[in-house]
């Protein structure tokens, strides 16, 4: 199965209303970054242990550790979780800088370091979103 087929059959098997605003943002996110690299990650790891709630992942970075060592990672990444969705923006060096500029601005949504957690889509202003989606990726590119 390709990861468009992964991200299509996570997606489908979320309860509705979310099913919906994953949908909708999913195809939003595609929109805003034409041509990014698709990831999906199940949450589980090596071992079979259910880690973390799957993520589609959107674009590409490279992160690079104190020790010399480098992985491949996405840019932005979204996640359903049982209160909601969270919108993971990486490569921030700033931790402040997301809740700063976008927190009051973005309606009922927790804003921390570099994930924006909100129950549904309707909840949020999806340009101040898509601003924020876009900053983050043109700050992982500058490395």
């Amino acid at each position: 199965m390709n990861v468009q087929e992964q991200i299509k059959e996570y997606i489908a098997s979320l309860p509705e209303p979310k099913r919906c605003d994953m949908e909708e943002l999913h195809a939003h996110i595609v929109q805003v970054l034409p041509g990014c690299r698709l990831w999906f990650d199940n949450g589980i790891n090596s071992e079979n242990k259910t880690v973390s709630n799957p993520n589609i992942g959107y674009g590409f970075y490279t992160i690079k550790y104190a020790d010399g060592k480098t992985r491949d990672f996405f840019q932005i990444g979204l996640s359903a979780n049982k209160t909601g969705i969270s919108v993971y923006i990486m490569g921030l060096k700033d931790k402040n800088y997301l809740a700063k500029t976008y927190g009051d601005k973005i309606g009922k949504a927790s804003v921390t370091g570099y994930c924006i957690k909100f129950k549904k889509l309707k909840d949020i202003n999806m340009k101040i979103l898509e601003a924020a989606i876009l900053y983050g990726v043109g700050v992982s590119n500058e490395d």
